[in-house]
């Protein structure tokens, strides 16, 4: 949807169409993520994440005041709770500072001042870090688009790419259509999408489940900020975090279990063509020999509460069982590469009329927007 309305806003009075498998916008990773409005303090420096997510967090600021979307800023915490953690907090710090976000460091006594009910040996405090219904900006963005004059086709499914000299066509159930360019930004189908366009096939989308929690009403106040862990630079997932939501519930999670479909979100759920898509992957088991003592981990976390419980508990020892309540789970797009290397930045190719967006994980959401504004420079500028 940004690209969409960014391609219009530069090109006015465009014949642009934009093809939406599902019934709804922000069906999947859009709709199921924590609302967090990223600063960009953890991204290696000189990366498209580094870039656009600073950028994305001004864009969407400044998107939701001018189209009366809330959107609230409560900061971040960043908690170390040993010694190894705290190391990390002070390398974390040094990256803050090339990236731009300002960043501050506490102690102990300054960190239980600002939140009594969070332990740790220090922290980081992100002070610009916000919330808001990423939703609500993907169908305010739909509403746009219509205005500028584009057209947007819903259950619309796509399962053939043709690109010739001067147009491509794309085609599915209900129909086909021609145009001189085509941008994908297919999410948990990019691989398939990019496979279906000729784009390079050493990648496979790995989906993982991130599963949360949400606190009962009378604990919504526990923190003001959002808690995050320091984060294991190994790994592309924040951890399991205390998340404020804009429409005042407190969340918790998410994880990262492997998931055996892509789009179907109840646990347990299963598909055969993903599974084997998955098995297919030489990919997948190099991931799995690498992280096998943290997929077990994750894996037992998602089955016994109490491991879930216990990760939570390392920054807020006050929770019990009992707070975790059921809360819907997300599944992340994680682009992979055949060695078994994880794409830990955004990640775009084109052919001489397309352009795929093909790893597009967390921060992406609050990227979106000047992630549209790249893709629209390949597409009218060759960029």
């Amino acid at each position: 949807m940004a690209t969409a309305r960014q391609l219009l806003a530069e090109r006015p009075g465009a014949s642009l169409v934009l093809l939406e498998k599902e019934a709804a916008p922000a069906t999947h990773q859009t709709g199921h993520n924590s609302g967090v409005v990223h600063s960009g303090i953890y991204y290696p420096p000189g990366s498209l994440k580094a870039r656009l997510c600073r950028r994305g967090a001004e864009l969407t600021a400044r998107f939701a005041a001018e189209h009366d979307i809330p959107h609230r800023v409560c900061g971040k915490l960043l908690v170390a709770t040993d010694t190894v953690e705290l190391a990390r907090m002070h390398v974390l710090h040094e990256r803050a500072r090339i990236n731009g976000p300002a960043v501050t460091e506490l102690d102990a006594a300054e960190l239980h001042r600002r939140e009594p009910h969070i332990v740790g040996l220090g922290a980081l405090f992100v002070p610009g870090t916000g919330i808001v219904d990423y939703r609500r900006i993907t169908t305010t963005l739909a509403e746009l688009v219509r205005s500028a004059g584009g057209r947007i086709r819903l259950d619309t499914p796509i399962t053939a790419i043709e690109e010739n000299t001067d147009r491509v066509t794309v085609a599915g159930p209900t129909g086909s259509w021609t145009a001189r360019r085509l941008v994908v930004c297919a999410g948990l189908q990019a691989d398939r999408m990019a496979r279906l366009g000729g784009i390079r096939t050493d990648f496979r989308i790995l989906p993982f489940r991130g599963e949360y929690y949400r606190l009962p009403a009378e604990r919504s106040d526990l923190v003001r900020a959002l808690i995050y862990p320091i984060p294991d630079p190994a790994l592309p997932f924040l951890g399991v975090h205390l998340s404020p939501t804009i429409d005042g519930l407190l969340t918790v999670g998410p994880n990262a279990v492997l998931g055996l479909a892509r789009e179907r979100y109840p646990k347990g759920s299963a598909t055969a063509r993903d599974i084997r898509e998955i098995l297919d992957f030489p990919g997948f088991y190099r991931v799995a020999r690498a992280n096998i003592r943290t997929g077990a981990r994750e894996l037992r976390n998602s089955f016994f509460k109490r491991g879930y419980l216990e990760q939570c508990r390392r920054y807020c020892p006050e929770l019990t069982r009992a707070d975790l309540r059921p809360h819907p789970a997300g599944i992340r797009a994680q682009a992979v590469l055949r060695d078994g290397t994880l794409v830990h930045d955004f990640m775009i190719e084109q052919t001489p009329r397309s352009v795929h967006l093909l790893n597009a994980p967390s921060p992406a959401a609050t990227s979106a927007l000047p992630i549209a504004e790249t893709v629209a420079g390949y597409v009218l500028r060759g960029q």
